[in-house]
């Protein structure tokens, strides 16, 4: 089992700036992949970015050149960087942890992008 927690979200300006943190814990040593998604009203969830455990990482087109992922594995976290934020952007952020049998979400951070 894998338990993720996210912080980081809140109100900002458009092209203001927010750091998502996820915090992983439990079975960490299984995890291949973390991820980034979002979900806004009306709409489907969607991938924003992904990193794997070797540090390959993957972003969706509409945010890529604004946002980064990283991970910091001594704290077993990533972030998730979101710069030059839209109106667009805003969503609530999951983040989401794969093993070679499971998936899990943390219970989302709400983002949004207002002036």
């Amino acid at each position: 089992q894998v338990q993720l927690v996210e912080s980081g979200g809140g109100l900002v300006q458009p092209g203001g700036s927010l750091r998502l943190s996820c915090a992983a814990s439990g079975t960490i040593f299984s995890i291949n992949v973390m991820g980034w998604y979002r979900q806004a009203p009306g709409k489907q969830r969607e991938l924003v970015a992904t990193i794997t455990s070797g540090g390959t990482t993957n972003y969706a087109d509409s945010v890529k050149g604004r946002f980064t992922i990283s991970r910091d594995n001594t704290k077993n976290t990533v972030y998730l960087q979101m710069n030059s934020l839209k109106p667009e952007d805003t969503a609530v952020y999951y983040c989401d942890a794969r093993t070679s049998g499971a998936g899990y979400w943390g219970q989302g951070t709400q983002v949004t992008v207002s002036s």
